[in-house]
């Protein structure tokens, strides 16, 4: 027997012992939700409830191994629960017995991501449209573009508008390939990931006697991670909980941050409307941050209106206030960072208790840059390192053509780019164009003639080539900053647009590469300074790829990660980098329900943290040395529940607004180096 008094706090025991009936529980960071929902079914086990009729529903296999694994440890290692698993993994148990409802057979295949993409591919040229000869947007986008518009029950035009109105003039063609594709599923009675969620709802609704069937035998559903639902999942559970009424979701409306997934926040704002008889419960608790770490994140998430008032309690004791540091760009900032974090080392704080963690990829990029020369071990989460991503392969190959022009590899990555030009014809190319001198710059007249070489489709990626070319012949200081924003402003972003559903973000990373190179002005000499550039990227790519190996085996690393890629996660210390206007929030989330999921994603930052937690931002923005200063997040904070720094190291020197201007105490101006970066900007504009 289970001493649940003895081993749950007394929100949770709440939650354990009146857990009947449609039930919210609002779990804040580090408030033990799995601690709650394991506990829960346990105790339902232990009053005689059959493990078939419980549903407990996750979102990862990895979490729902763990809570099987809690679940057989409470109850003896003797109980498994057949009905445990993520939507995917309960949908495809169900729809192997019922796929002749829908048209399917029992013994129906599953798509992995990359054979849905295969398919895609198919029903493309089934269009007509050969990527070869035209520019159209890739398989991996496609795929995106229809994932999201099924998970968020959207039309595609709707979808368009939201993330691509460019191409809204491809409305028709995109509806008749997911035609065509949904049509190709069926006919190879095969069915995708999306599949597995909006047939199981389609059956559901479809077929009276299935649904009542598992409505009944489900006594008990639970739902962990309830905000990252979308509203086909959210239907579902409904559906599964319509005759028994016993519906317990547990979820944290302050961490719903995937709405780039479908994810749906009203699922969890709205659950009150649906269920009007709904017990809440709040676990406040938090076993994870200091009392300090919990003041600020209170603080930050008190100004999203559409929520669930919570306030989380810590139980441990005081420790030191969470820092906020001003910096006067990226390199600073970065090298603060990095000295920060050998000095808790040395104090005895493990890196791989150390998180760095940034709204965008691209914001880490002077960090890997002053890590890598210092030789820290680090482990990349939420993408690859800087120097190894595509699009920057990409761009780097550019600029290897233009200082280099016998560099056949930089050639050939370039060419295979541009549709209707293969390695056979790339190979043409690159023997017709080092047959010139060697010493010899490429001149977009003399590119023109070789387009002769190709056939005729292949001459359409070969104009285009040309324009992406002219644009860096048009610059007037060749300098490896300007090359770069020239190969950026040109058909090369139509390129990334088509090929890749994150695309915005790529841009980014390639504005941050041209701000890397701004360092490279030598003006007497352009090509001398593209040819440091670019030896320096490769050294840094390779340096990065060696480090990576020799620290393949060492558990001992520092964590970069995106926000998003942290959920769930803890550190001893965290830094929240560039946490400045116009990059976190991002600039496109301004007002709305944007910024408050902006806010959300900053709050789950904050609650990474057990100990330290240290917010840094630039007063110039790395992005073409823009003036920036602080996010509007870091102004909501009360200036009495952190520590301010300045770049000097002297700390609470910034004006505050709120303060008695008598008592205000102002920093000499030539011992303050922020500022004095800052005013030399303005003069600079």
């Amino acid at each position: 027997m289970i001493n649940f008094k003895k081993e749950l706090n007394k929100e949770q025991l709440r939650v354990v012992t009146e857990g009947d009936g449609p039930c919210l529980v609002l779990a804040g960071a580090g408030s033990g939700k799995t601690r709650a929902i394991t506990y829960r079914v346990a105790y339902l086990l232990e009053h005689g409830v059959d493990p078939q009729n419980i549903l407990l529903v996750t979102f990862t296999n990895k979490a729902a191994r763990e809570m099987m694994d809690r679940v057989q440890e409470l109850t003896g290692g003797e109980t498994r629960l057949p009905w445990s698993g993520t939507f995917h993994h309960i949908g495809y148990r169900i729809l192997k017995k019922y796929a002749p409802v829908l048209g399917f057979q029992n013994n129906f295949s599953v798509l992995d991501s990359e054979d849905s993409r295969d398919l895609l591919k198919i029903c493309i040229k089934g269009e007509g449209i050969d990527r070869k000869q035209q520019r159209f947007p890739s398989p991996k986008v496609v795929q995106s573009i229809l994932s999201y518009a099924r998970n968020a029950e959207m039309t595609i035009h709707d979808v368009l508008e939201l993330q691509h109105q460019s191409w809204l003039h491809l409305e028709d063609v995109l509806v008749s390939i997911a035609e065509e594709y949904t049509k190709r599923k069926k006919a190879s009675n095969v069915m995708d990931f999306d599949d597995l969620l909006v047939y199981l709802h389609l059956l559901l609704l479809k077929s009276e006697d299935v649904r009542n069937k598992y409505a009944k035998q489900f006594q008990y559903v639970l739902v962990d991670e309830y905000q990252d639902t979308n509203k086909v999942q959210a239907s579902i559970i409904n559906l599964c909980a319509s005759i028994n009424k016993n519906i317990l979701v547990v979820g944290d409306d302050a961490q719903s941050i995937y709405s780039f997934r479908a994810a749906d926040i009203q699922n969890i704002l709205s659950f009150e409307e649906r269920y009007k008889q709904a017990k809440i419960f709040r676990l406040e608790t938090n076993y994870r941050s200091t009392p300090e770490i919990l003041n600020v994140a209170n603080e930050v998430i008190a100004n999203n209106t559409k929520q669930y008032e919570k306030e989380l309690a810590s139980v441990l004791d005081t420790f030191t206030k969470p820092e906020v540091h001003a910096f006067t760009d990226a390199s600073e900032e970065a090298e603060f960072i990095l000295n920060r974090i050998l000095e808790l080392r040395d104090e005895g704080v493990p890196l791989s208790e150390m998180a760095v963690l940034f709204r965008a990829a691209f914001h880490s990029q002077q960090l890997e840059m002053r890590l890598a020369k210092e030789g820290v071990s680090y482990d990349y989460r939420g993408g690859v390192r800087f120097f190894e991503r595509a699009h920057v392969k990409d761009v780097l190959a550019y600029l290897k053509i233009f200082n280099n022009r016998q560099d056949a590899i930089a050639w050939s990555r370039v060419l295979n780019m541009q549709v209707g030009i293969g390695p056979v014809a790339a190979g043409k190319i690159v023997e017709v164009v080092g047959g010139v001198g060697r010493d010899q710059p490429v001149r977009s007249q003399e590119l023109r003639s070789i387009g002769s070489v190709l056939s005729a489709r292949g001459q359409v990626g070969w104009s285009d080539f040309l324009q992406i070319w002219e644009s860096i012949e048009n610059v007037e200081n060749k300098i490896p900053s300007e090359l770069i924003r020239a190969i950026i402003e040109s058909k090369y972003q139509e390129y990334l647009e088509n090929e890749y559903p994150d695309y915005r973000d790529r841009l980014q990373d390639l504005e941050q590469l041209a701000v890397y190179a701004e360092r490279y002005m030598s003006l007497e000499d352009p090509t001398d300074a593209v040819s440091k550039f670019l030896a320096e990227a490769t050294l840094q790519e390779g340096y990065n790829a060696k480090q990576a190996q020799e620290n393949s085996g060492d558990d001992d690393k520092l964590i970069l990660s995106t926000v998003h890629q942290a959920k769930g996660l803890e550190w001893s210390a965290v830094f929240v980098l560039n946490v400045s206007a116009g990059q976190f929030p991002n600039d496109r989330a301004s007002h709305g329900d944007e910024l408050e999921e902006e806010r959300r994603l900053f709050y789950v930052a904050i609650t990474r943290a057990k100990k330290y937690l240290y917010l840094t931002y630039t007063l110039v923005s790395s992005i073409r040395s823009l003036l920036q200063g602080p996010s509007q997040f870091i102004e909501e904070i009360d200036v009495d529940l952190v520590h301010k720094h300045s770049s000097s190291g002297d700390s609470n020197v910034f004006f505050d607004p709120s303060d008695d201007e008598d008592d205000v105490t102002y920093e000499p101006l030539e011992d303050n180096k922020p500022v004095r970066s800052f005013l030399k900007s303005i003069d600079e504009l």
